[in-house]
C-alpha cells in the first residue's frame, strides 16, 4: 500500500530534498522528504494560511496541528522569541524533518516535535495552527479538533484552512455548534481561513 502523508511509519525511500518559503516577510529553506505532506514546496493552503492570519508575538504555548515537516511550527517561533511551540503529527518522519528545521531556523530549544500521546496532558495552548487533514474523513477530523480544541487556554484562539471544496463552510458552522465560535478571516484559491475562539471557561481534555 501507498504511504499517505499521515501515514505512522513511511515505508517508502526517505529521499530529500529543500524548499525555499516566504513567511511573515523571511526566507527559510526547509528540508523535505518523501512520504510527508506537500514535500517539493509549501503547500497553497498554508501559504495563505500564513498570509491571512496575523503573526504571534505576545508569547505563549502554541500547537502546530499536522506540522508535516515544520513549516508553521517554525515560524512561530521565530516571529515570537517567547513562544513554545508543540509540533505535532502522527508521521514519524515528518517529526524528524521538523526537528531538523527547527535546528536550522535557530529555535530547536523552543519547538517540540511530538507524537499525539507524547504531548503532555497538562499543557494547554494559546493558539492552535493547522492545516488539518480533511482526508482522514469527517468523523476522525472532528474527533481530532474535538480533542485539541478543548486543551485551547481560556480565551485561545484557533486558525485553519481548509478547501472550500472539502467543506470549510460545513465545517465552519459544525464548530460553532459545539460551541467553539468561528469566524472566516480570509478566502482565496479555494481555501477558507477560519478562526475559532475558545469560551472564558477551561475545559478538561477529551
Amino acid at each position: 500500500m501507498a504511504d499517505h502523508y499521515f501515514s505512522a511509519e513511511p515505508t517508502s525511500a526517505d529521499v530529500r530534498r529543500t524548499v525555499e518559503a516566504q513567511i511573515w516577510g523571511k526566507d527559510y529553506t526547509f528540508t523535505t522528504a518523501t512520504g510527508v505532506f506537500s514535500r517539493d514546496r509549501l503547500d497553497r493552503g498554508t501559504s495563505i494560511l500564513l498570509r491571512e492570519a496575523p503573526a504571534p508575538t505576545s508569547g505563549g504555548t502554541y500547537l502546530d496541528l499536522g506540522t508535516g515537516y515544520g513549516p508553521i511550527a517554525c515560524a512561530l517561533a521565530v516571529e515570537d522569541p517567547k513562544a513554545q511551540v508543540w509540533a505535532v503529527d502522527v508521521n514519524t518522519r515528518a517529526l524528524e524533518l521538523t526537528a531538523e528545521n527547527a535546528k536550522a531556523a535557530g529555535v530547536a530549544k523552543r519547538v517540540h516535535p511530538a507524537l499525539v500521546d507524547d504531548v503532555p496532558a497538562d499543557v494547554r495552548f494559546d493558539q492552535i495552527w493547522s492545516n488539518p487533514a480533511i482526508h482522514i474523513g469527517k468523523p476522525e477530523l472532528h474527533k481530532m479538533l474535538l480533542h485539541w480544541l478543548a486543551r485551547l487556554a481560556p480565551g485561545g484562539v484557533g486558525w485553519f484552512v481548509v478547501g472550500k471544496n472539502l467543506g470549510a463552510d460545513s465545517l465552519q458552522r459544525w464548530l460553532t455548534d459545539q460551541g467553539y465560535p468561528c469566524d472566516r478571516i480570509g478566502s482565496a484559491k479555494g481555501f477558507r481561513v477560519l478562526r475559532v475562539t475558545a469560551t472564558n471557561e477551561d475545559p478538561a481534555p477529551s
